[in-house]
């Protein structure tokens, strides 16, 4: 039979898929020696079992008495035991973490008898009673999905009635006043009495934990972080510590190095008399770490010691919760740190520099989603501003939006474009989807380990905590600066994650150093570089050097080809030849499209071929001695014709004023003859080639003409002419057989060789499916994957993400957009399609890739692994797909 309970002594590090993240860290740290609660670990395979079948596994509650009993021999007392009472905690640990899984269960164990013992044992009669009300609490808002208001409201209640503020104010006699009303508010909502059986408490929490993995927020927090469904959260029962024993006893959060900023030093929220959930929700204000070294220096100095242990034994930021228990120090869990983007770059740097990693393994700490969130714009510290107050810079960047002051209009408000800053005086579990929705998270309460902070970090995204001058009124929708000045909701706010500064309206962005380093205006050996772009330097030379795929970029300028190239493009591989017949060039394509015989056509034609051909010389000027994958023009032909109705309106109106309208009626009659029901499978591409005489062989004139000017001046042009929309083999023989005679003539007219690949774009499933017989006439492929992503799942990009995609994405369908990241399952195995039979039949083919996934990390990872020569994509996003391109081949 499985196993299905490991003691925390049976378990490791690299046992997460088993034991979850927090189980295989509290098997670590107690293998290291470390001081930890004895306990147990319920595995995730008997969560997969439970969800699947809606039951436990067999053996399993056999199991768990089994090393309940062991841990009550070596504790010396029983669970619930009257007198004496063993005492545990129930938590989730899934092996990534995730905001919105059940929280904690403390005190379980707890009754009418045994908080007696408990208060006997402590000498604390009140904090006997202040652990059973905790234990009623979490139960029922956890386990029995009471809504936690019912709760905070009756302690609030309390504390009105006696006067005070704090909840260190109330006395045993008021706690034992709120289990009696928690009681009877579990009776209510439930209608049953609260489980006074430890072994029930112990039963329904295990459960509990096993069903939040298909929670709403977990299922929310999956999707956005693309965690798969099918892992399961394992269960940690541990004997419990307190930290609320009296001002010799507190909790904290610790990091082993800045989770904001990455800088070395003691870093964290340390709170006097408090548990753990008093820490992270933010109801009271912390102390920094440093502090409890004046407050309790000996369990400081311990703490200080494990920290540097941790860390040199996991060889990264960590992650650390701690009691202390009348000044004796407990470690509850460790684990790598999340970390913003500027924080994991210089980590990593810092690692390598103490030789604790190597440059393989510092490319696998950092992302291409980290350094994109780097290249965001920051507030301009030169612009006038207004500010409103100040709190802790929890996760850096510059956020600018509407002020709303809970999650619902956070989303109602984002889903109609409006940005927007998420203000509340604390954030919970709660708030997960209103956080995603929000540009920026700003809170009155809580510290840099508190839940907006620790979530928002995850996520990337800005975040200013504890703000506590300013005052946030959720209820009456507005905050209040110490000014006296009133922020309504919907009023414009700025805040900076990096100063934790708030400001008043909209301020000005500037670019991020690290894009004036890639964009060659800051040399990282000078004193203008930072350590963070001296960090990202030395990165991007390490997967610079590694990486197999080369990256290219999407441009249809000179100026776009000049910033791709600073940003390291090697390359353009996509130049979208439409961008250049727009504006006052539509003209002459209507004369085009309208014309009669052969003399107009090449009238037409004539007047657009040295314009096509300047644009050429600019790009190839701009890439001299690098790739330009030209594309033939690939438009539906209704982009390049007027719009039927406004047509129609100026004919009837110059008909009513007996005004000459022939040119105009011609056109009108075009537009109804060309008229398609669904232009993006209609008239374009190797279509339009075909159709429409001399188009494509004038493009390719253009093309020759303009490289056989730069080979005059001097330069290295190398053009390769790419046919779109290929469907059959066929189509591209035709084009391929023009262009190449375009191309001798040319040549011979100026008097130099003109021998350049001729490829096709793959984006219709059929090219995939027939890339044998294609690849036969074609020097290179380029993977379409917008169209192809298009034709696969049979629906418009533009129509669908303004129609049912969200509704997709909530119900799960969609993990995330596959026009965002690329279909692996779908998409992805043409693309393979195509690669193995397109390389079999021309084993040197170039194979590339051109849509907007070229600059998704995934996507790129996975265009590395079907064996892709290069990947190309927005200018911007060429660093990107640079790092993940060498995190790829760094991978083992």
């Amino acid at each position: 039979m499985p196993k299905y309970v490991y003691e925390f002594t049976e378990g490791n590090k690299d046992l997460k898929d088993l034991l979850g993240g927090k189980g295989a860290n509290l098997a670590e740290m107690t293998n290291l020696g470390l001081p930890v609660p004895p306990g147990f670990t319920i595995t995730t395979e008997a969560c997969q079992h439970y969800l699947e079948h809606g039951e436990v596994p067999d053996g399993m509650n056999a199991e768990i008495d089994e090393k309940l009993a062991a841990l009550e021999t070596q504790m010396g007392k029983r669970l619930g035991q009257p007198d004496n009472p063993l005492l545990v905690s129930v938590r989730s640990g899934a092996k990534f973490s995730m905001p919105g899984m059940m929280e904690t269960v403390l005190n379980i164990g707890l009754n009418d008898e045994s908080v007696h013992g408990l208060a006997k044992q402590s000498g604390d009669e009140r904090f006997a009673w202040d652990s059973y009300r905790r234990l009623i609490q979490m139960f029922g808002k956890t386990v029995q999905d009471i809504p936690g208001e019912l709760f905070d409201d009756a302690i609030e209640a309390v504390k009105h009635k006696r006067g005070i503020s704090s909840d260190l104010e109330l006395r045993a006699e008021d706690y034992k006043e709120l289990v009696q009303t928690f009681k009877d508010i579990v009776l209510e909502k439930t209608e049953r009495d609260f489980p006074a059986d430890p072994r029930e408490q112990m039963q329904l929490a295990i459960k509990a934990v096993f069903d939040s993995w298909n929670a709403p927020r977990a299922v929310l927090y999956r999707r956005q972080e693309r965690i798969p469904t099918d892992l399961g959260t394992a269960v940690n029962v541990c004997s419990m510590v307190f930290g609320n024993m009296g001002m010799d006893s507190g909790t904290g959060v610790a990091f082993t190095r800045d989770p904001a900023s990455g800088q070395q030093g003691i870093y964290g929220d340390y709170l006097q008399n408090a548990q753990g959930e008093d820490v992270v929700d933010g109801s009271r204000n912390t102390v920094p770490l440093a502090d409890m070294e004046r407050i309790d220096p000996k369990s400081y100095g311990e703490l200080i010691a494990i920290m540097e242990k941790l860390e040199n034994h996991y060889r990264d930021l960590c992650d650390i919760e701690f009691t202390v228990e009348r000044g004796k120090l407990w470690m509850l869990q460790t684990r790598v740190g999340k970390r913003t983007a500027a924080a994991a770059f210089r980590i990593a740097d810092q690692l390598l520099d103490q030789e604790l990693i190597t440059l393989d393994e510092a490319v696998t700490r950092v992302t291409g989603d980290q350094l994109a969130q780097l290249m965001f714009p920051r507030f301009d510290e030169t612009a006038p501003r207004h500010r409103l107050g100040r709190g802790m810079n929890a996760s850096p960047g510059a956020a600018v939006g509407k002020a709303v002051f809970d999650s619902y209009t956070a989303i109602k408000w984002s889903r109609s474009g409006e940005d927007v800053i998420l203000c509340r005086r604390e954030t919970n579990p709660d708030d997960l989807d209103g956080m995603i929705a929000a540009s920026g998270i700003l809170t009155s309460r809580g510290g840099k380990t508190s839940h907006a902070a620790v979530v928002a970090r995850g996520m990337g995204k800005t975040c200013v905590c504890g703000a506590e001058e300013l005052d946030i009124d959720t209820k009456n929708r507005r905050l209040v600066a110490p000014s006296g000045k009133v922020i309504e909701e919907g009023d414009v706010i700025s805040i900076d994650g990096t100063s934790g500064e708030v400001f008043l309206g909209e301020v000005p962005v500037v670019s991020s150093p690290v894009v004036r380093y890639f964009e060659g205006e800051i040399d990282p050996a000078s004193d203008q570089a930072d350590d963070l772009v001296r960090a990202v330097d030395r990165i991007m030379h390490y997967v610079d050097a590694a990486r197999r795929l080369y990256v290219r970029a999407n441009a249809d300028t000179p100026e776009d080809a000049q910033r791709a190239r600073r940003m390291g493009a090697q390359g353009i591989g996509l130049c979208r030849t439409e961008h250049m017949f727009l504006g006052d060039r539509r003209s002459l394509v209507e004369r085009l499209i309208l014309a009669d015989t052969e003399k107009e056509q090449h009238e037409a034609l004539a007047a657009l071929l040295p314009l096509q051909r300047e644009d050429f010389v600019g790009i190839f000027d701009a890439m001299d001695g690098l790739p330009v994958t030209v594309r033939l023009l690939d438009p539906p032909l209704h982009e390049f014709l007027p719009d039927v109705t406004e047509l129609s309106v100026r004919v009837a109106v110059a008909e009513s004023r007996g005004e000459k309208h022939e040119n105009d009626l011609r056109l009108l009659q075009a537009v109804h003859r060309l008229h398609e029901q669904n232009p993006m499978l209609g008239l374009r591409g190797v279509r339009l080639g075909l159709v429409v005489p001399g188009l494509f062989t004038m493009q390719v004139r253009a093309i020759a003409q303009a490289a056989a000017e730069r080979i005059q001046a001097g330069g290295r042009p190398r053009p390769e002419i790419m046919i779109p929309l290929v469907g059959t083999v066929q189509e591209l023989e035709i084009i391929r057989a023009e262009s190449l005679e375009v191309l001798r003539e040319v040549g011979e007219q100026y008097g130099v060789e003109l021998d350049f690949p001729i490829g096709t774009m793959i984006e219709l499933p059929r090219a995939a499916l027939t890339a044998g017989q294609i690849a036969e006439n074609a020097e290179f492929f380029s993977f379409g994957t917008n169209d192809l992503t298009q034709t696969v799942w049979g629906f418009s990009r533009d129509d669908v993400e303004a129609s049912f995609f969200s509704a997709y994405l909530e119900k799960g369908v969609f993990g995330i957009s596959p026009f965002e990241s690329l279909d692996i399952a779908g998409v992805g195995r043409l693309i393979k399609i195509a690669v193995e039979e397109g390389r079999a039949a021309r084993p040197d083919i170039k194979l590339g890739i051109c849509g907007e996934h070229g600059g998704d990390p995934a996507s790129v990872r996975f265009f590395h692994s079907a064996g892709l020569d290069y990947v190309s994509c927005s200018p911007f996003r060429v660093p990107v797909a640079r790092l993940e391109a060498g995190r790829a081949a760094a991978r083992p």
